[in-house]
């Protein structure tokens, strides 16, 4: 669209847009990443679900979700992107090679899964990141996942002063709150072991972002990275 084309654009015709524009924000899921940013993207179909994987641990962890690329998730780059799935359909996840039974979940859905077992990658656990998702478009959303597998009142919260962000968290579990996007120093912690203080970046309104704990109960480590979906493509 040229610009002068917008400049003469009837005002029925803004109406339509509007109306157009609000069907097709309805027909998501409440808490689709980039929503506004991907105003112009093709739409995923109706009863479509995302689901991504995580890393526990430090080693890298080749993964494949369906028929999508193979990632390699190291360092703190702990999540894959969510990808695309046909809600209540069977696909499989592969990790480092190997490959899952057949996996389904509902349709308008979020979800995570890692690995459980330190021998086999294919052992997942599941995280409905649905649950709990903010809905108000003018916050942000922190999700915080207990990745340790010995640490079962994992903490979070702000540094210097220790308020409390999270109520505490068992190993393999999450939590989300809504925050206002404002910029704050995190630091995570299991008993009277603390992690080194995480920046949260700038975030914006409709954000979403992760935090990671992994390592022990001992000696944690917090990481944190925004949430991001593959791009659909028909």
């Amino acid at each position: 669209m040229t610009p002068s084309s917008h400049r003469h654009r009837s005002p029925r015709s803004h109406v339509v847009w509007i109306a157009l524009l609000a069907s097709a924000m309805t027909s998501l899921p409440a808490w689709a990443e980039g929503a506004f940013a991907q105003l112009y993207a093709a739409r995923p179909p109706a009863g479509s679900s995302f689901v991504r994987v995580l890393n526990p641990d430090t080693k890298p962890l080749r993964v494949k979700i369906g028929n999508g690329p193979e990632q390699t998730l190291s360092g703190d780059t702990v999540a894959s992107a969510y990808a695309i799935v046909k809600g209540n359909s069977d696909f499989t996840i592969t990790l480092n090679g190997k490959t899952t039974k057949a996996i389904k979940v509902p349709p308008d859905r979020f979800t995570s899964y890692w690995p459980i077992s330190a021998t086999d990658p294919t052992d997942l656990r599941a995280s409905d990141d649905s649950a709990g998702a903010a809905q108000d478009a003018l916050k942000a959303e922190l999700r915080f996942y207990n990745l340790t597998r010995d640490c079962n009142e994992a903490k979070m919260g702000i540094a210097p002063s220790g308020a409390p962000l999270f109520a505490p968290i068992a190993s393999g579990t999450s939590i989300a709150r809504a925050i206002n996007p404002v910029k704050a120093n995190l630091v995570g912690g299991c008993g009277t072991a603390s992690t080194a203080a995480l920046e949260l970046p700038a975030l914006q309104p409709g954000d979403h972002f992760s935090l990671f704990m992994r390592g022990t109960a001992a000696a944690p480590a917090l990481s944190g990275q925004r949430s991001a979906t593959e791009t659909y493509k028909p």
